[in-house]
């Protein structure tokens, strides 16, 4: 058990002392207080000391634990946690919404970003590669509100997926023969289903000798590639200067000779380079996309292509001929992610796009859907063949 009144003396101490703080200074103040002596649980003082001075405070637990996806503060006494199945109360709090904007003022300093009056929202990313978000009060009506997304610590393959029960083997084999059939792969999904790992696993497929350069707003994709590129976008600073968008970097990466183009998510007026990059002979692209269903895919990229000034005419004729596969995932009642939907890109005779569903997957298992003929279709043309034990 950590001795409180040693804690609140070496803060004092710390205070006092005038001088920056580091885990060095931290452990000089702990010594000097205990006269030398070795201290009890002096591991455990050290560590408690570290997170609420350098690091996340109560938070930092939930931050180590490998299973956390996501830790949610919606005021100083309600912290949620996600550890894989679903939100649930973490069972930490906070003394009041003073320490919690304290706790965002730190986990800032290093990025360079603030939250104050001026600025009352803030999205970094931290050392760690955890994205932060805040809302500061009056906006935030209950108080401050945080959101932290955790970086994945672990490289999921398709065998793993397949076992957890996220992926079926229908799906993974036609998943493995687009891959190596150079589609271009579109996942989709809401929020927290998991689109960025899947993506991750995909590029995990890839052929070593293809050169993957990937474009990320903020990096989060760590795939198992032998030759691989990772451009990452930048904010402003706080002068409103140096900003870099994903849309400067789907251009520059079409200038470093990549074998397969990848934007980690698509999210604004990058659609229109990333669609010219793939009509211009980079096979195999991919790249994510937050939609409800794969059937609203095209609704959704023409939303976000009406940001760059393309009509709908043009979004349809460059997205039939860049896109071949949509990945869709959701997340079941029981927490777990699942790839729901394989479906096709087909052109109608109206010149628009519709999503057409190839392999449904249900509790009653696989079930072929219309476009299915036209995916086989697709990957023989490009000299790949799926099993026979796959639906006909």
């Amino acid at each position: 058990m950590t001795d409180p009144g040693l804690l609140d003396r070496v803060r004092r101490r710390l205070a006092a002392d005038g001088t920056d703080v580091s885990p060095a200074r931290i452990a000089a103040a702990v010594r000097a207080e205990c006269g030398g002596r070795p201290v009890e649980g002096g591991l455990a003082v050290l560590t408690r000391l570290q997170d609420d001075l350098l690091g996340a405070g109560p938070l930092a637990p939930l931050l180590r634990d490998p299973r956390v996806t996501d830790v949610l503060v919606n005021a100083a006494d309600e912290v949620w946690v996600d550890r894989g199945a679903g939100l649930q109360p973490a069972g930490v709090t906070f003394a009041d919404d003073a320490e919690v904007r304290a706790l965002v003022g730190r986990l800032l300093l290093p990025s360079g970003r603030r939250l104050d009056a001026a600025s009352p929202w803030v999205d970094a990313r931290l050392p760690d590669g955890t994205r932060l978000h805040a809302v500061l009060p009056p906006i935030s009506t209950r108080g401050t509100c945080v959101s932290l997304r955790t970086l994945s610590r672990q490289r999921f393959t398709l065998d793993q997926l397949t076992a957890g029960g996220s992926v079926s083997p229908a799906v993974a084999a036609t998943l493995a023969a687009a891959v190596t059939a150079r589609l271009a792969v579109l996942v989709s999904g809401g929020t927290g289903t998991g689109k960025t790992t899947m993506l991750a696993c995909l590029l995990g497929l890839v052929d070593p000798i293809d050169r993957v350069v990937v474009v990320e707003d903020a990096a989060e994709l760590r795939p198992a590639c032998a030759h691989l590129v990772t451009l990452e976008a930048r904010p402003p600073n706080v002068d409103g200067a140096g900003e870099v968008t994903l849309r400067d970097l789907v251009r520059q990466a079409m200038r470093m000779r990549p074998d397969r183009l990848v934007v980690g998510e698509v999210r604004g007026a990058e659609v229109v380079e990333m669609l010219a990059a793939l009509n211009t002979g980079h096979e195999g692209g991919m790249s994510t996309v937050h939609a409800n269903a794969a059937a609203d895919v095209p609704a959704r990229l023409e939303a976000l292509a009406a940001t760059a000034g393309l009509d709908r005419a043009a979004l349809h004729s460059q997205l039939a001929a860049a896109l071949d596969l949509v990945v869709h995932l959701r997340r079941g009642a029981d927490g777990v992610r699942r790839v729901s939907e394989l479906a096709v890109v087909v052109r109608r005779d109206d010149g628009r796009v519709a999503v057409t569903p190839a392999l449904t997957t249900t509790t009653d298992g696989d079930r072929a859907g219309p476009g299915w003929a036209r995916l086989r279709e697709r990957l023989t043309h490009r000299g790949v063949d799926l099993p026979a034990v796959l639906p006909s």
